[in-house]
């Protein structure tokens, strides 16, 4: 049995797995991120590999990293939330471990994830979506990642879906996970309770009675429980997302699409409206199958068993 290990490095926590050749997770661990300090990332990552090399046989290692990592998989260009700019991570980790190493943007390992093992295993070409603060991506085609000239391919919550809407922190203004995002729910919620108080009284009791405590676990609370406030706030933002894939499909194409992320977790009450929204924008309706779109199954799991599988491939 092939074991490796998968690495998914995040803005708060390390997590890491031994991972076997059919996508299950053997043994893992966790640690806080040391976001401020890049030494102390490689190190923390090192120590973990390790830790749990000392108890398997493992022959490689994937890490997936909240960046923008170049085109030969090895050092990760740019990360916002973490203390990486030109971190040759690969180099780092394969001196301090002894094994060989790839690294992989952690939105394309979790994708790698689902369409090696969860959601989107049947399809040869597929568009994962995680949906959390913000919107990252991962494309398949023909059963290969997509990577683009830079190795930044992928980056699908900044295109523009509103010229000279909401400022994005990558700079530009308009981007789609400024509306179709976690925080975009949230924004939603807050203006709904700030402006209709009467009609967000659910989601006011749930945030002690301030709208600007309102948090996205409110959202989804109410929303199962059937309040008419907070399911509005789901079709707005399935309205977006589904806008945004129907774009997404007149490019690509895919089989597929897979939701995944924080904000998938809510299931159907996501899910419905971004179908209802994407059908009605999908190019040549009538002449085509829509593409099926699903929710994730690996759920927090997928970067680490994905980057683990990543770590076996050809290079």
């Amino acid at each position: 049995m092939s074991l490796a290990i998968g690495v998914d490095v995040g803005g708060t926590k390390i997590a890491a797995a031994v991972v076997d050749e059919w996508g299950k997770i053997v043994a893992q661990l966790r640690r806080p991120t040391p976001a401020n300090d890049a030494d102390q990332v490689a190190a923390t990552i090192a120590e973990l590999v390790k830790e749990l090399g000392a108890e398997h046989e493992v022959t490689s290692i994937g890490i997936g990293a909240a960046g923008f990592v170049d085109s030969l998989r090895a050092k990760v260009v740019f990360a916002p939330n973490l203390a990486w700019r030109n971190e040759p991570l690969k180099e780092r980790v394969e001196r301090a471990t002894g094994l060989p190493t790839v690294v992989e943007n952690d939105a394309n390992a979790a994708g790698w994830a689902e369409n090696r093992f969860g959601s989107a295993q049947d399809a040869r070409s597929a568009v994962v979506l995680t949906i959390g603060t913000g919107i990252g991506g991962a494309i398949i085609n023909d059963n290969q990642l997509v990577r683009g000239a830079n190795g930044f391919a992928g980056e699908l919550g900044h295109f523009i879906v509103r010229p000279n809407g909401r400022r994005c922190g990558c700079g530009l203004r308009g981007c789609w996970e400024r509306y179709g995002s976690g925080s975009a729910l949230v924004v939603e919620a807050r203006e709904l309770a700030t402006v209709a108080p009467e009609r967000a009284e659910r989601l006011l009791e749930l945030a002690g009675g301030n709208p600007l405590r309102v948090e996205g676990k409110h959202v989804t609370q109410a929303a199962r429980e059937g309040d008419a406030a907070a399911l509005d706030c789901f079709d707005a933002l399935g309205d977006w997302i589904g806008r945004g894939m129907a774009v997404i499909d007149a490019v690509l194409d895919p089989d597929v699409f897979v939701l995944a992320g924080g904000v998938a977790e809510a299931g159907d009450l996501l899910r419905e409206p971004v179908l209802k929204s994407f059908h009605k924008r999908l190019t040549a309706q009538g002449y085509r199958d829509a593409p099926h779109v699903r929710l994730a199954i690996l759920a927090n799991d997928a970067g680490m068993i994905g980057a683990a599988d990543l770590s076996r491939q050809p290079q």
